[in-house]
C-alpha cells in the first residue's frame, strides 16, 4: 500500500467509524457488530501510526464516541450539557490474550514497585457519571463526548438502586463515581414483549434498550423500564485511598451499588484464570456482559501511568467474542402484523446459543432475504453474543443442498389472501385489506386496549376470543358488550366480566391525546398524538386541517401528515369516531379541562417532582380538578414545587435560588377539599411509541 492508498483507506475508515459511532451512541441502533467496529478501529490505528503525516485531531482514534445528539432540540426535547470534572474516556480493548500479556509486560516495565490488578466484569450498558456533594446526589451525566455530557439527573433518580442520599461515613466534599446503567434480561424481555405487542421495533439488545431508556424525556417512563446501575470507578485524582479496591469497598459502605465480581490478581496467569472463568459463568448472570476489564489496582500507580488522549494507560478491556452457531433453515414463514406489514421469519433447526435454545430468527423484509441469499435448506450462521435477539449473519454456501431454490416473497397476504402492496419508499410489503384481514383487526383492537392507549382489561387471548365469537370488530364494539356476552368467553365468570366493564367505563375519562393515539393512525405514536391534540384542541378542528397545516406541527413530518389526513378523511374512520363519541370518549382537550371539583388551586402554577403515594398522573389530575395549572419547569411564575420522594435536585436548587416554596404531598392534600382524595383512575403516561395502524 503506497501513501496515497493509505490516505484513501484512512479517510474511508474514519467515515465508516464516525457514521457507526453515531448509530451506536446516539441512535441506539447499530448496524455494525462490535467486533467488526473494533477491527476497523485497530486497522485505522495501525495506518495512522504508520503514516503519522495523516494524523487528525478529529479522528475516531483520538476522540471518544459521543452520545450527545446535536439534533435533539429539533426533535422536541433537550438535555442540559455539563462538563465532566475529569475527562470521561473510553478503554482500549482487545480480543487477544497475547495483547493482554503485552499490557501486563508494559506495566511491569514501567512501574518500579509491587502492584496488583483488579479484574472486573465489563458491563454491556451505557456509561454514567454521578456526582455527590455532602452525601446528596448533585448531578448524573452521560459520557457525552468525554469532556461534557447530558444531564440526566431526573432520570437517574428513577433508577431504583441509585441513592439520592448516601449513608455511613461518606465524604462531605464533592466527588464523582462512574459506572454503567444496565437493563436486566427480565426487564429487557418485558419491554420488548410490550413493544412487539404494539408492533414497535424491538430493541436488539439490553445495551441499546438501556441507553435509549436513560435518554427518554419522561422520567416516569424511565422508572417503568426496570433499569439498574453498577458503579466501578472513582477517579484517582479525587480520592486518597491506596487502591481502587479500597475505594470500591468504601463506596459500597456508603450505599452505592458496586460490582461484587471483582478479583485482585497477581500476574498474567491469575488474569487468564479470571477471564476463562467468566467466559463461561457470565451466561448465568441476570444482565449482559461483553468482556473483562483489567485495571492496575494501586491508585498511585494509575497516576504514574496516566492517560493517552482517548484512554487510560492503566486499564484494558478484554472482549469476549460473540457466540455463533451453524444450523439449517427448516422453513420460512411470513407473519402479518397489525399494521399489515408482512415480516419473513426463518424457522431453524433448534440450536443452543448463549444460554437459550434458538428456533427462529427474523429476516425483516424481502431486501434482507435477497442480500443474504438465503434459502430453505441452507445452513446459516446465527449469532447472539450481546444481541439477545438472534440474528442470521451469513449463509454457509458450501453446505447448500442441490435442491435449494431462492424463496419467493408471497404476492398475497398469508392471512387473508389480499394482494400485497409495497410503496417505493417502504422496505416492507403490506396487506391493504384492513377491513377483512383477521390479524390486522385483532391487532388494532389490542392496540386500543393497551396500557398506553385506553388501558382496558383485555389481553391477546381476550381480544382473540371476542373476535372469534363475532362480538368485536372495531373499538366501538367494546362499548356494546355486557356481562352476558363476556361470560361466553372461556373461563370468564361474573367477576372477570365486571372488572372488564369497569375498565371500559374508566376510558370515558381518558384524555383526548390518548384517545387519538388509541385510534391507531399509522406512524402516530404517543408523542405525535399529544402534539396534534394540543395543537388542534378537538377532533373537528383536526378533521378540517389540510396536509400543509398538519406539517406545521413540530412532531409531524412529510410522512406522518398524509397518514393523518388520509385516516381522518376516510369515511369508515369518521363513522367509527362518531360511534366512539356517542359512547362518551373524549375528543376535545377542553372537555377534560372543564371538569373541576373546586377552585382551591385557582391561579396557582405548580411543578411536580419525585414519587408519590399515587401515580404522578393522578397528582397532575388532582391539580387540574381543583383548578390549578401544572408546569414542567420551575420559573419565577411557579407558585410552589410539590415534592414527593426523590425530587429532582436541579428543581430544588432552582426553587432555592428563586425563593419558591417547596411542599410535600401531605401539605398539598391539606390544601384541597376532603384532603385531596383521588377522584379518578391513574392515567399512565409515557413516550416514544410508534407505528399504530388504520381502522377498517
Amino acid at each position: 500500500m503506497d501513501s496515497a492508498q493509505a490516505y484513501s483507506r484512512i479517510l474511508a475508515l474514519r467515515k465508516l467509524l464516525s457514521e457507526n459511532a453515531r448509530l451506536y451512541y446516539v441512535e441506539n441502533a447499530p448496524v455494525m457488530s462490535d467486533y467488526d467496529y473494533d477491527q476497523a478501529m485497530h486497522e485505522l490505528e495501525r495506518l495512522e501510526d504508520e503514516y503519522p503525516q495523516y494524523a487528525a485531531e478529529d479522528s475516531p482514534t483520538v476522540r471518544v464516541g459521543s452520545d450527545i445528539d446535536e439534533d435533539r432540540g429539533r426533535r422536541g426535547g433537550d438535555f442540559v450539557q455539563r462538563p465532566h470534572k475529569y475527562p470521561m474516556l473510553s478503554l482500549s480493548n482487545t480480543y487477544s490474550m497475547e495483547e493482554i500479556a503485552e499490557f501486563v509486560s508494559r506495566a511491569e516495565k514501567s512501574l518500579n514497585t509491587d502492584f496488583s490488578y483488579s479484574c472486573e466484569l465489563k458491563f454491556d450498558g451505557t456509561a454514567i457519571c454521578l456526582t455527590y456533594k455532602g452525601g446528596e446526589l448533585l448531578t448524573a451525566l452521560t459520557r457525552g463526548d468525554g469532556e461534557k455530557g447530558d444531564d440526566v439527573t431526573a432520570n437517574a433518580l428513577r433508577i431504583k438502586n441509585i441513592p439520592s442520599k448516601l449513608k455511613g461515613s461518606f465524604p462531605d466534599s464533592e466527588f464523582e463515581i462512574r459506572g454503567e446503567v444496565l437493563m436486566p434480561f427480565s426487564a429487557f424481555d418485558a419491554l420488548n414483549a410490550e413493544r412487539e405487542a404494539m408492533e414497535e421495533a424491538p430493541f436488539a439488545n439490553p445495551r441499546n434498550a438501556a441507553s435509549g431508556s436513560l435518554k427518554l424525556l419522561d422520567p416516569d417512563e424511565v422508572g417503568h423500564r426496570g433499569l439498574i446501575c453498577t458503579l466501578y470507578h472513582i477517579p484517582a485524582q479525587s480520592v486518597t485511598f491506596p487502591t481502587h479496591d479500597d475505594s470500591m469497598k468504601a463506596a459500597e459502605s456508603w450505599g452505592l451499588p458496586v460490582s461484587h465480581e471483582r478479583r485482585i490478581c497477581h500476574g498474567l496467569d491469575e488474569i487468564r484464570d479470571y477471564i476463562d472463568y467468566w467466559d463461561k459463568a457470565r451466561r448465568e448472570l441476570p444482565y449482559a456482559t461483553d468482556g473483562i476489564v483489567i485495571k492496575i489496582n494501586e491508585l498511585e500507580a494509575q497516576r504514574a501511568l496516566g492517560y493517552t488522549a482517548k484512554s487510560p494507560r492503566w486499564a484494558v478491556a478484554y472482549k469476549f467474542k460473540a457466540e455463533q452457531a451453524l444450523t439449517p433453515v427448516k422453513s420460512i414463514d411470513y407473519q402479518v402484523g397489525r399494521t399489515g406489514a408482512v415480516t419473513p421469519v426463518a424457522n431453524l433447526e433448534p440450536v443452543f446459543l448463549s444460554g437459550t435454545m434458538v428456533r427462529r430468527a427474523t429476516l425483516n423484509n424481502a431486501d434482507q432475504m435477497e442480500l443474504l441469499d438465503i434459502r430453505v435448506g441452507d445452513s446459516v450462521y446465527v449469532e447472539k453474543g450481546g444481541e439477545i435477539i438472534p440474528k442470521i449473519t451469513g449463509v454457509e454456501k458450501s453446505l447448500r443442498p442441490a435442491w435449494a431454490v431462492p424463496p419467493k416473497f408471497p404476492e398475497r397476504c398469508p392471512d387473508c389472501g389480499a394482494l400485497l402492496e409495497r410503496r417505493e419508499d417502504e422496505a416492507r410489503h403490506f396487506c391493504p385489506n384492513q377491513l377483512g384481514c383477521p390479524t390486522q383487526i385483532k391487532g388494532r383492537l389490542l392496540h386500543f386496549c393497551s396500557r398506553k392507549a385506553m388501558d382496558i382489561n383485555a389481553g391477546p387471548a381476550t381480544v382473540a376470543g371476542l373476535y372469534e365469537l363475532g362480538l368485536v370488530r372495531t373499538p366501538s364494539d367494546f362499548y356494546t358488550l355486557d356481562a352476558a356476552s363476556l361470560t361466553r368467553l372461556d373461563g370468564w365468570k361474573e367477576k372477570s366480566a365486571s372488572n372488564f366493564l369497569k375498565s371500559l367505563a374508566r376510558t370515558r375519562a381518558v384524555s383526548f391525546e390518548r384517545v387519538l393515539y388509541a385510534l391507531g393512525i399509522r406512524y402516530v405514536g404517543e408523542t405525535t398524538a399529544r402534539a396534534v391534540a394540543r395543537h388542534f384542541g378537538n377532533i373537528d378542528a383536526l378533521a378540517a386541517a389540510s396536509v400543509e397545516e398538519l406539517t406545521l406541527i413540530p412532531d409531524v413530518g412529510e410522512t406522518i401528515a398524509p397518514s393523518i389526513y388520509e385516516f381522518i378523511c376516510d369515511a369508515r374512520n369518521s363513522v367509527e369516531i362518531q360511534k366512539l363519541r356517542s359512547f362518551g370518549l373524549q375528543f376535545s382537550i377542553g372537555e377534560g379541562d372543564q371538569k373541576t371539583l373546586s377552585p382551591a388551586l385557582e391561579g396557582l402554577t405548580i411543578v411536580i417532582s419525585g414519587n408519590f403515594t399515587v401515580s404522578r398522573d393522578d397528582i397532575a389530575e388532582l391539580i387540574s380538578l381543583h383548578s390549578g395549572k401544572r408546569s414542567s419547569s420551575v420559573s419565577s411564575k411557579t407558585s410552589f414545587l410539590l415534592a414527593g420522594d426523590k425530587p429532582g435536585p436541579e428543581k430544588l436548587r432552582k426553587c432555592s435560588e428563586l425563593g419558591i416554596k417547596v411542599i410535600d404531598e401531605a401539605a398539598f392534600r391539606d390544601m384541597l377539599p376532603d384532603r385531596g382524595a383521588t377522584h379518578s383512575s391513574s392515567l399512565p403516561s409515557s413516550s416514544g411509541a410508534q407505528e399504530p395502524s388504520l381502522f377498517g
